[in-house]
């Protein structure tokens, strides 16, 4: 949510601030804003809508951002409703900010700075942070030190940038509860919500850690911890791997459905070796084997299409490992006074690794300190706060996902899950030789399944084409089916703006049996697997009261289609591994109904692909 570029260099800065905020459109916005300081003034431009809005703004002005430090934004509304009033950077005087996240007492910090004579411009609570600087700066005449005054004042979780007219090569930087890296140049320095807004710059990134306060100039960066000088080591990384370009795909949800075969088979290189398909690899998670032998009990935490995936994994711990496993929705979790079991893995699931629910809920967990925890991020960034806050990483190489509806991510979170049942089952002997074999051989056939499910496209497309005027739909499936009916209701929702619930079929007649009519599609999931009895009786409870049935269906499920009965088949696949090749057929479903209805498919409304505040 929201995102920051700043920048100090020799060189003029206005362009490379506009490029960083489009390179962050996939994080969710509605307003878009920048502040350079040119001749002892700050220039100042903000407008709502599309970054292009800003951009176009910034060509037409007669005023002039050819500065040499400055800072951008683009906000996605918390405080105050879209408008440019409220749009960032917020000014105080000399002083500029761009702010994400949330100051959870702004309105009594507001009330203090009106009575000393402030006077605010917009509903924000950014706006405080601004004059509350200003005020301190009156009095210090130092920038870093009134950043550093101003920040145990302020309650919640943030990152912030903050240029001064008086220090004209000077940019400060905040990081707390928020995610902020640092790009590193040469005779120029950059900050960033993430690197990806930065790597047409450079490739050499520092990232920040909690509490941490920087300051940079065009040749130096200095980096405090209450007040002490701390170095942080700075990482070089691969450009190439962080390509974000659409290429011949019309959006890059549709690009990103396409590449899920080439990245699950990234996701099972990295455990299984070639020359030898039917054993995992030596050194995958060698060194966390004795951790993983102590654990007695799973805890899931996770957000949104992360929490599916963990659902998922449920049944995979239980089932192949007779080992418990508990989900649960991280912004719930840790606000109920958990008890976390002695002997825990802790699976924090989360795509950009910066998702502050589950952050919080890992602390919170760190702080019950229960004994024999391990915790382990499964993360598709390896520089993200949450790898560097946790005992073990687990990544998924499904490369950068722009696309706000999660796709790829989803499908090699499901991949690395099963990866880590068969080590952890290896490792505590509750997996035999020939079940782990018989396993890997079919997430070795996961990404040919994967093409062939692609190849679903055209009747998917036909049959996405009665849903173009509905208003809800209900996705429907059995064990490892449910959480992936979940997820189709989710994709559904979220870029086509349908309302969609999904439900395990068998709950049916416990309730949403009273929605059912001709209007209402209901979408089904149904592999050949010891459900697809039970889910054939569930869908004559459909049939029989005369609603229209949209069946994802096994070649060998002997479901026909028939009036008010539509059928995409699937190839056959091993019951375990069903849920990642039935998740393709829902993606390409919710994908084609959006373009239908003409939403915005990768940027849906008032969603950010990371979540970055409560």
């Amino acid at each position: 949510m929201c995102g920051i570029v700043g920048a100090v260099a020799e060189r003029n800065i206005a362009n490379i601030l506009l490029e960083g905020l489009k390179r962050l459109e996939y994080r969710g916005y509605d307003s878009a804003g920048l502040t350079v300081i040119r001749d002892g003034e700050l220039h100042r431009e903000r407008q709502v809508g599309k970054v292009q809005a800003l951009v176009d703004a910034v060509e037409a002005s007669t005023d002039f951002f050819d500065g040499h430090i400055g800072i951008a934004h683009t906000r996605w509304a918390t405080h105050g409703e879209p408008a440019q009033r409220n749009a960032h950077p917020h000014v105080s005087g000399k002083i500029a900010v761009v702010h994400n996240g949330i100051v959870e007492n702004y309105a009594e910090l507001k009330k203090e700075l009106i009575a000393k004579g402030y006077e605010f411009t917009s509903q924000t609570d950014t706006e405080v942070v601004a004059h509350l600087i200003h005020d301190i700066y009156e009095q210090t005449n130092d920038l870093l030190e009134a950043v550093r005054a101003v920040i145990p004042k302020l309650h919640g979780a943030f990152a912030l940038g903050i240029i001064h007219v008086d220090t004209p090569d000077e940019l400060v930087a905040v990081r707390l509860g928020s995610p902020l890296v640092i790009g590193v140049g040469i005779g120029e320095n950059f900050i960033a919500s993430d690197q990806l807004a930065l790597l047409p710059v450079t490739n050499r990134f520092m990232y920040l850690e909690e509490g941490d306060i920087a300051k940079l100039t065009r040749d130096s960066i200095k980096v405090y911890v209450d007040g002490e000088k701390v170095s942080r080591e700075v990482h070089e990384i691969d450009a190439k791997q962080h390509n974000a370009d659409k290429g011949e795909f019309k959006h890059y949800m549709l690009k990103e459905i396409y590449e899920q075969p080439d990245a699950v088979a990234r996701t099972l290189e990295m455990a299984i070796d070639n020359r030898q398909a039917s054993a995992l690899r030596d050194d995958f998670l060698a060194r966390n084997e004795a951790q993983l032998s102590g654990v007695q009990h799973v805890q899931i935490i996770a957000c949104g299409t992360s929490y599916h995936a963990g659902m998922v994994a449920k049944y995979w711990f239980e089932s192949l490992m007779r080992l418990s496993c508990s989900v649960e929705v991280a912004s719930e979790f840790r606000y109920r006074n958990p008890v976390v079991l002695d002997n825990s893995l802790v699976i924090c699931i989360s795509q950009s690794g910066e998702t502050a629910d589950t952050l919080s809920a890992l602390r919170e967990i760190k702080k019950q300190n229960p004994a024999g925890l391990v915790s382990l991020a499964l993360c598709n960034v390896p520089t993200s706060t949450l790898v560097r806050e946790t005992d073990i990483f687990l990544p998924t190489l499904a490369g950068p996902e722009i696309g706000v509806a999660s796709t790829k991510a989803f499908t090699t979170q499901l991949v690395a899950l099963m990866l880590l049942v068969l080590k952890t089952g290896a490792v505590q002997q509750r997996i035999d030789s020939a079940n782990l074999s018989t396993l890997l051989g079919e997430l070795q056939k996961l990404p040919g399944q994967l093409y062939a499910s692609l190849h679903l496209d055209a009747p998917i497309k036909a049959m996405a084409e009665h849903f173009e005027d509905k208003k809800s739909c209900l996705f429907l499936g059995r064990g490892l089916q449910f959480p992936i009916a979940l997820e189709g209701a989710l994709k559904l929702k979220e870029i086509s703006y349908i309302h969609a619930e999904g439900y395990a079929a068998g709950e049916l007649k416990h309730g949403p049996l009273a929605l059912v009519d001709k209007d209402m599609p209901i979408v089904v999931l149904a592999p050949k697997d010891s459900m697809l009895d039970k889910l054939k009786a569930n869908m004559q409870e459909v049939h029989a009261r005369h609603g229209e049935l949209f069946v994802f269906a096994s070649e060998d499920s002997h479901i026909n289609a028939e009036e008010r009965l539509h059928v995409v088949y699937v190839k056959a696949v091993c019951e375990t591994l069903a849920p990642i090749v039935y998740s393709v057929p829902i993606q390409l479903l919710s994908y084609h109904v959006a373009v239908m209805r003409g939403t915005d498919v990768d940027q849906p409304r008032n969603l950010a692909k990371s979540v970055t505040v409560e």
